[in-house]
């Protein structure tokens, strides 16, 4: 893909940059030994969020030729973009984009998510 198009995530799926497999992860989460071994589960951050559920636009019989005018409305993801994710690695799709590996999960698929605006940056605490 050319460097100047842009990805689009679409409906309720999100892109993750995957983490290796590792027995700890980076946010300080300990993954039982037999889920990562068998890659049920992968953790990875979302890099981008698809628009999210599409809401159907109500049927207004009177004019059916009229437009309604309005775009689609949708129902937003939970996730957002820099949450840490773990997901369910079945539930993932490869792609390669801009010589990079990502993820392309459903929101279903994701077990659960760490924000980081939940946890203060490490150089917050004075160790004085």
């Amino acid at each position: 893909m050319d460097e100047g198009n842009e990805l689009l995530i679409i409906g309720d799926r999100v892109l993750i940059a995957p983490e290796p497999g590792d027995e700890k992860t980076k946010t300080g989460l300990y993954l039982p030994q037999g889920l990562s071994e068998k890659e049920k589960v992968q953790c990875g951050y979302i890099v981008k969020v698809g628009p999210g559920y599409i809401l159907p636009v109500p049927n207004d019989s009177s004019e059916p030729w009229l437009g309604s005018g309005n775009g689609p409305r949708y129902v937003p993801l939970q996730v957002k973009e820099g949450d840490y994710a773990i997901f369910l690695r079945r539930e993932a799709i490869e792609v390669r984009y801009n010589q990079k590996d990502y993820l392309i999960v459903p929101q279903s698929g994701i077990l659960a998510v760490v924000r980081n605006d939940l946890f203060p940056e490490e150089d917050d605490f004075d160790e004085n």
